[in-house]
């Protein structure tokens, strides 16, 4: 993931395994700058976590 997620966006996790769907959920906070962003997010399933996203994941832009 290459552009910058704001509050309100949702990131797509694409699964590496055939039989497994992706993961969705909704940046609720954008942390860290450069290098150590990171984001506090809301996952489908209600959890919440703080997720450093990687070349597996995309933005879904909230206009």
């Amino acid at each position: 993931m290459h552009d910058t997620a704001t509050v309100g966006d949702r990131i797509v996790v694409e699964s590496a395994v055939v039989d497994r769907s992706s993961r969705h959920c909704e940046v609720l906070e954008v942390l860290g700058v450069g290098d150590g962003l990171h984001y506090r997010v809301r996952w489908d399933g209600g959890d919440e976590t703080i997720f450093f996203p990687g070349p597996d994941a995309r933005i879904e832009r909230q206009d």
